[in-house]
């Protein structure tokens, strides 16, 4: 058997049971400051890929939902109509007697810069165009700038 009677007590803690100290804490903080900055500057450079995908895959849902209520009506909606008529039955224009209860998408969400999806029948590029404006939330430009649309799917 182990004899506790034998064993020095010295009134420190183990190792084990100790904290960190501060040199300690202060290395460990530097190491990830200077992760950081080497990685900060990729993962921005990123953001506005990100953005772009999320926008073609938005607008390709969006797309799809458009060609399933053309299916059932015979026709996509109007321009005027809008991207409305995926989510309530559209009231002017000509009517959607086949229109889908519940509707063809849940809700219509902003493009990743926050501004409302483009909708135009018939469009400039296709039959229909959904479009963002992208960054600049203007029409056209070039870059970063650049709309995103239904065309470059």
């Amino acid at each position: 058997m182990f004899n506790f009677s034998a064993v020095k007590r010295s009134g420190r803690k183990p190792r084990s049971e100790r904290g960190f100290t501060l040199i300690e804490i202060m290395v460990v903080i530097t190491i990830i400051a200077i992760l950081g900055a080497f990685m900060v500057p990729r993962l921005v450079g990123y953001t506005h890929e990100a953005r772009v995908t999320a926008a073609k895959q938005d607008i390709s849902t969006i797309v799809n939902a458009l060609k399933m209520y053309k299916l059932q009506n015979q026709r996509y909606p109007t321009t005027e109509q809008g991207l409305q008529a995926l989510i309530e039955k559209p009231t002017s224009g000509p009517p959607a007697n086949s229109w889908l209860a519940g509707g063809y998408i849940e809700k219509l969400r902003n493009d990743p810069w926050g501004k409302p999806y483009q909708y135009m029948s018939p469009g400039i590029h296709g039959e229909i165009d959904v479009f963002s404006l992208g960054a600049d939330g203007q029409p056209g430009g070039a870059g970063e700038d650049a709309d995103i649309g239904s065309w470059d799917l």
